[in-house]
């Protein structure tokens, strides 16, 4: 009974000895971050929005229906531009839009039609782009106001112990110190998705310009062949 009572003794002072395990979730630390907690998440909510919204429209822009140039140089040969205009609005693609422009202008100096069609591939860029620049502006903003998180949260940390003269704990410096390193950390992971996500589709988006160019060529190729 006694080795017993011992046992039971060393359970118990073993169960009272052991340091609680303290978890703290994302929410509670995105709270002690305080209120550039919330633009940052603002923030993130856009540049996941525009990243999603853009990755699908240019996606749309890169794919190229093999045999649409090839009905649109049929159609030419042939002389039939209104059912090359007519193909060109079925398709309704940037490259399309760009084409049936050259179309319109078919009869005019070679020299007017190439700009033409350059002038409407430089305008569907520009859709593409839309909202691109935003993603740059959050990329290099997110770590600024984090940063100024953390000098708000240390000026906070440090007014408190001017404040609290010789009574100074941890708990009252908690506040402060938490609000500079959370503000910290979640600038940069704002930051840096806006910058992965702003740098994959300035990629994409110069993959789409090299596309119309080329269809842009091939259809002035076409316009050659008739007087070849």
């Amino acid at each position: 009974m006694k080795i017993l009572s011992i046992l039971l003794q060393m359970t118990a002072a073993e169960a009272v000895s052991e340091p609680t395990e303290i978890r703290l979730s994302l929410w509670d630390l995105a709270v002690q971050g305080g209120w550039i907690m919330i633009v940052l998440g603002v923030f993130s909510i856009i540049t996941i929005y525009i990243f999603i919204e853009r990755f699908i429209t240019i996606n749309k822009a890169l794919k190229s229906n093999d045999a649409f140039m090839n009905n649109i140089r049929e159609y030419m040969i042939q002389g039939q531009l209104s059912e090359a205009k007519k193909e060109c609005q079925r398709d309704n693609t940037p490259i399309s839009r760009m084409i049936e422009k050259g179309l319109s202008r078919i009869g005019k100096p070679l020299n007017d039609i190439q700009t033409a069609i350059e002038n409407v591939g430089n305008l569907e860029v520009s859709k593409l782009e839309k909202g691109v620049a935003l993603l740059a502006m959050i990329s290099g903003a997110g770590p600024m106001l984090g940063f100024l998180g953390t000098v708000i949260g240390m000026i906070r940390a440090f007014y408190d112990m001017s404040m609290a003269g010789n009574n100074i704990d941890i708990e009252l410096l908690s506040t402060g110190i938490y609000q500079a390193m959370v503000t910290t950390v979640g600038g940069l992971i704002v930051g840096i998705i806006a910058f992965i996500f702003y740098n994959l589709l300035v990629s994409k988006i110069d993959n789409v310009v090299s596309l119309l160019e080329s269809k842009s060529i091939e259809f002035m190729d076409v316009l050659n062949e008739p007087a070849n």
